[in-house]
């Protein structure tokens, strides 16, 4: 998902810090493009910020999650990729994810904290 329509999901949201918690960034790419720091100054106050080291290794599973949203979003053809489609499309291919989806998620992350220290190299594509 570009980061583009990532912000456009996110505005379309309603972000409000009692909703959403803290945002999340380190120093990658997309974090730091003209477009997401413009936007990042333009909605500081709607949410707190929490800093992780310059690119660190992201074990996160927030990542598992947006890329398997991202290839349900890709296959499904939008009728004219409007942010209410993509918002659409995001919802549904979140419902369509089974029950124990999350689950499965947190019960790998052992394994994966594992890899990635026994690796000591960045980060490990899921």
């Amino acid at each position: 998902m570009s980061t583009g329509n990532c912000l456009i999901w996110w505005s379309l949201c309603g972000v409000h810090s009692e909703k959403f918690g803290q945002f999340q960034q380190d120093s990658a790419t997309p974090h730091t493009s003209r477009v997401a720091t413009k936007w990042l100054q333009e909605h500081s106050s709607d949410f707190r910020h929490f800093h992780c080291a310059p690119k660190s290794p992201d074990m996160n599973i927030i990542e598992s999650i947006w890329v398997a949203l991202q290839c349900a979003v890709q296959k499904k053809s939008l009728p004219s990729g409007t942010p209410i489609d993509l918002r659409t499309a995001l919802r549904d291919s979140w419902c369509e994810k089974p029950p124990g989806y999350l689950q499965t998620l947190v019960d790998t992350m052992r394994r994966h904290v594992i890899s990635l220290l026994c690796a000591r190299v960045g980060p490990k594509r899921y």
